[in-house]
């Protein structure tokens, strides 16, 4: 199950670097979108580029969350596991419930024994079915109670779901 999961996080991390262009173009479009539907405007163009500006800061942290040779790695299980619970309470929205479903999911996909190619297509088939962690909470939570604060997250939530994922958010 623990390699079916890094081997989730690696292919998200391929499909965003290969989306990059895909997920910019639609990160402008759904921003755009959001601030008419919610009434966050007038905005002046200044303010709009901001927006776009901490969304495209997020499109990378997620990149670099999701990068195999990144941090997550650089430590034990324990440790991982404390910053893990630390990520969950500094977070605005509640992952925790996701994260459970996540493992849960790769735990009945994961075989004894599976090639690479295999477990290249697993990892593929749990990003169809589960999307990209944390989204789901992002989008929850973003949509009981819409803010300006939270509209970059939620923002790149739906064009990483839709974009990398596949998925059809409802949104945008």
């Amino acid at each position: 199950m623990r390699l079916l999961l890094r081997a989730y996080y690696e292919r998200l991390h391929e499909r965003m670097d290969a989306g990059r262009s895909d997920l910019v173009a639609r990160i402008g479009t759904l921003l755009a979108a959001e601030i008419e539907r919610q009434g966050f405007g007038p905005m002046g163009p200044e303010k709009v580029e901001a927006y776009r500006e901490a969304c495209l800061a997020f499109v990378e942290e997620r990149v670099e969350t999701y990068n195999p040779v990144g941090i997550q790695y650089t430590f034990d299980r324990r440790t991982s596991r404390q910053a893990a619970e630390l990520e969950f309470q500094f977070d605005w929205y509640d992952s925790r419930e996701e994260y459970q479903g996540l493992v849960a999911a790769a735990r009945a996909l994961a075989g004894e024994e599976m090639s690479d190619e295999l477990l290249r297509s697993t990892a593929d088939g749990l990003i169809r079915q589960v999307g990209a962690f944390p989204d789901r909470s992002i989008i929850a939570g973003y949509g009981e109670k819409p803010t300006l604060q939270k509209l970059p997250d939620y923002v790149v939530a739906l064009a990483i779901e839709q974009v990398v994922c596949g998925r059809e958010t409802g949104e945008g």
